[in-house]
C-alpha cells in the first residue's frame, strides 16, 4: 500500500496531491530535487536504501533494457518490486507498454516521448486503469511550459525539468505559447529573475535554460491554482492550442468518454466556461443531455413552451425570464433551449451545470451546435408527447428547431415572428394569448415538479413515485422536502438534493460499506471495505458498518474508495452510531 503519496482534491482526471517527505511536495511538481535514484541494474543483487540516506524518494533499481528491445521481452523483464517493505517513500519504474500494480508510492514512466499524442493519451489511461489511484505517476523528459496542463489534465502528477533544460541549453526560450530560438525574439517576454534586466543578446545558454525551468514551475503553480478551483478543464481549452498535438491529446481524451464520466464530479458550484468547440464534448455537458433524455419526464402533457436562455443563471432570476413566466402563469411546461446543454426543463435550472455555465453568444450557432442540440431536443420531444408545442425562440433558433419538431412528428406553434425578440410587447402578448385556457400548476405543485426533477435527474428515473404524502417547505430554489414532520432532503447551492437519514431510506442512494467503527467527520479509504461502482465524486451516499451507518457526500469515486490506501472518501453529514 502506499504510505507517502495521497490525493487531496480532483479534476476530472487532474488529481491535487501531496508527496509527504520532508518538506512535502504538492503536487503536479517537478521532483528533481527530491528523487534518490539507486540505479539500472542488470541483475537482482542490488543494494536497499536505507531511511537515513534518503531524503525524499527511493527510485528502485530496475532491469534496464537498449532502446529497441522488442516488446515482448519488455513486458517479461519489467520488475516493479512489488512489495518492497521499506520505512521510506519508494518509487518503481514502470514501462507503459505494461503497467503493473504495485504498492509504491510513485511509478516512473519510461517510454514516452513529447508529441506522440495518441501514445501519450493511451499511457495515461492504461497507467491509471491498472496503477493503484493513489500512486502518483512520474512522466521524465516531457514537461514544458506549454505541455505540463494538459499532461497535468491526462493525470500525471510528477514531472521534471530535464526538457526544459536541455532545449534551454540549445538556445530555446520557452512560454507557456511554445518555444522559439532566443535569436529570434527582439525583447524578452518575461520578468523572471533571469530576464527582467535582460535583452536576448544577454542571455547565455545556461540562462537560457534557467529561464525555462522559472516558466514551467510557474506554468505548474497556476495548474494547481486551476485544479483546486475545479477550472483545470477550462484553462486546458485555450491553453493546449499552442501545439496541434495537445489538441489532439484533448480530444482523444473526449473520445474515452468511460473514463472520464468515472473521474468527472456530477456537481460543483465552479462556473463552466464553454468557449470552443471541445466544450461540446465535455462529460459534463454529455452527462447532463444524456440525463435528461435518460431519466427525466414532464410534468405535464397538454402544453411545453420552448424557451431562450439567458445570461444570468439561474435563469428564472434573470429579466427576460421572469417576463416569459409572468407571461406563461404556470399554464404550460417551460424547456430551455441552449448551447451547450441543449434542453434545460425548468426544474433542472439549479442542477449543474446548468446553472454554471457560460458560452459565447453571437447570434449564429456553429453547425456543431445545430447538430447536437438538435439530437437532443429530438429525443426530448419523442420521449414527453405534449398536445402543443410553442415556439418561443428568436430567428437564429428556428432552423434547427423546426427541424427537430418535424423528426419527432410534432407541429409547432411560434409566437415569436422572425423580425421579434421574445421580449418584445407584442411577442409576450402573443405568448400570453396562445395559452389561454390552459390550468395553472399553483405553487406547491410546481415546487412538487420541482423536486421531483431533481430526484430523478440525481438518484434515477422514477426514484420519487414509490413516495407518498410528500411535501415541499421553502422557497424556490432553497426548498426542503418533507414526509410528515421529518425532513428527507434538501436542495444544495449546486442543485443537487442534500439527504437526511430518513431520506436515504426514500432515495435509496448508492451505498458505501465500512469496517466496523465510527468516523468522526470523514470517512478514510482505509475504513473502506466495498463500494458501489456507481459512485462518482459529489454523489450522494449511504456508509453503513457494524457499528454505525450515516449519509454523506463522496469525495472519490466508487473504484478508488475500494483500491486508495490513503484519502478521504466519504464527508459525513448525518451519523447514527445506535445500530
Amino acid at each position: 500500500m502506499t504510505q507517502y503519496f495521497e490525493v487531496v482534491d480532483r479534476d476530472g482526471p487532474a488529481r491535487l496531491g501531496e508527496l509527504r517527505i520532508t518538506p512535502p511536495v504538492t503536487t503536479p511538481a517537478t521532483v528533481d530535487d527530491v528523487l534518490e535514484d539507486y540505479g539500472s541494474l542488470w541483475t537482482d543483487e542490488h543494494a536497499t536504501p536505507e531511511e537515513d540516506d534518503v531524503g525524499g524518494v527511493a527510485v528502485l533499481p530496475h532491469r534496464a533494457m537498449p532502446s529497441g528491445t522488442p516488446e515482448e521481452i519488455l513486458e517479461a523483464m519489467q520488475e516493479t518490486h512489488g512489495d518492497v517493505d521499506l520505512d521510506v517513500a519508494t518509487a518503481a519504474v514502470t514501462s507503459v507498454d505494461a503497467p503493473e500494480a504495485s504498492g509504491h508510492d510513485m511509478h516512473v514512466l519510461t517510454g514516452l516521448r513529447e508529441g506522440d499524442s495518441r501514445r501519450v493519451v493511451e499511457a495515461a489511461l492504461d497507467c491509471r486503469r491498472s496503477l493503484a489511484p493513489d500512486s502518483a505517476l512520474y512522466l521524465p523528459g516531457v514537461a514544458a511550459p506549454a505541455n505540463v496542463a494538459t499532461l497535468a489534465y491526462l493525470g500525471f502528477d510528477c514531472f521534471d525539468s530535464d526538457y526544459a533544460a536541455v532545449h534551454g541549453r540549445g538556445g530555446s526560450y520557452m512560454t507557456t505559447d511554445g518555444e522559439v530560438a532566443v535569436e529570434k525574439l527582439d525583447e524578452l517576454p518575461c520578468c523572471c529573475t533571469v530576464c527582467r534586466d535582460s535583452s536576448p543578446d544577454d542571455l547565455s545558454p545556461e540562462e537560457v535554460a534557467e529561464h525555462n525551468v522559472f516558466a514551467l514551475e510557474a506554468e505548474l503553480s497556476r495548474v494547481r491554482s486551476k485544479i483546486a478551483d475545479g477550472r483545470l478543464r477550462d484553462y486546458v481549452e485555450g491553453q493546449c492550442r499552442s501545439e496541434r498535438w495537445q489538441v489532439e491529446v484533448l480530444r482523444l481524451l473526449d473520445e474515452e468518454e468511460t473514463y472520464l464520466e468515472r473521474r468527472t464530479p456530477v456537481a460543483r458550484t465552479t462556473e463552466m466556461d464553454c468557449n470552443v468547440s471541445e466544450s461540446m464534448d465535455r462529460i459534463e455537458v454529455q452527462r447532463f443531455a444524456e440525463r435528461v433524455i435518460e431519466r427525466y419526464t414532464a410534468p405535464r402533457s397538454d402544453a411545453c413552451v420552448l424557451l431562450p436562455c439567458s445570461a444570468g443563471k439561474p435563469y428564472s432570476l434573470s429579466r427576460s425570464h421572469s417576463e416569459f413566466r409572468e407571461a406563461i402563469a404556470g399554464r404550460a411546461h417551460e424547456v430551455i433551449v441552449t448551447s451547450p446543454l441543449a434542453v434545460v426543463p425548468r426544474g433542472l435550472e439549479n442542477v449543474y451545470p446548468a446553472a454554471h455555465y457560460d458560452v459565447p453568444v453571437t447570434g449564429r450557432w456553429t453547425p456543431t451546435e445545430q447538430e447536437f442540440v438538435e439530437d437532443v431536443l429530438t429525443r426530448y420531444l419523442e420521449l414527453n408527447r405534449y398536445e402543443d408545442v410553442y415556439v418561443h425562440l428568436p430567428e437564429d433558433y428556428r432552423p434547427f428547431v423546426e427541424s427537430a419538431c418535424s423528426s419527432a412528428d410534432v407541429e409547432p406553434s411560434f409566437t415569436c415572428r422572425d423580425d421579434e425578440h421574445p421580449r418584445d410587447d407584442e411577442a409576450l402578448e402573443r405568448l400570453r394569448t396562445s395559452l389561454d385556457g390552459l390550468q395553472t400548476s399553483g405553487r406547491q405543485r410546481e415546487r412538487r415538479w420541482y423536486a421531483r426533477a431533481v430526484a430523478d435527474h440525481q438518484f434515477g428515473e422514477d426514484s420519487w413515485d414509490s413516495l407518498d404524502d410528500l411535501r415541499i417547505q421553502g422557497q424556490m430554489p432553497r426548498i426542503r422536502v418533507m414526509q410528515d414532520d421529518r425532513q428527507l432532503a434538501a436542495l444544495t447551492e449546486y442543485g443537487s438534493l442534500a439527504l437526511t437519514l430518513e431520506g436515504v431510506e426514500a432515495f435509496e442512494p448508492p451505498d458505501v460499506e465500512i469496517e466496523p467503527f465510527v468516523p468522526e467527520g470523514s470517512v478514510l479509504a482505509p475504513g473502506v471495505v466495498d463500494a458501489d461502482d456507481s459512485i462518482r465524486v459529489a454523489d450522494e451516499v449511504l456508509f453503513e458498518g457494524e457499528e454505525c451507518r450515516g449519509v454523506g457526500r463522496a469525495e472519490m469515486g466508487g473504484r478508488e474508495m475500494r483500491d486508495s490506501s490513503r484519502g478521504v472518501a466519504v464527508s459525513v453529514r448525518h451519523l447514527d452510531d445506535s445500530v
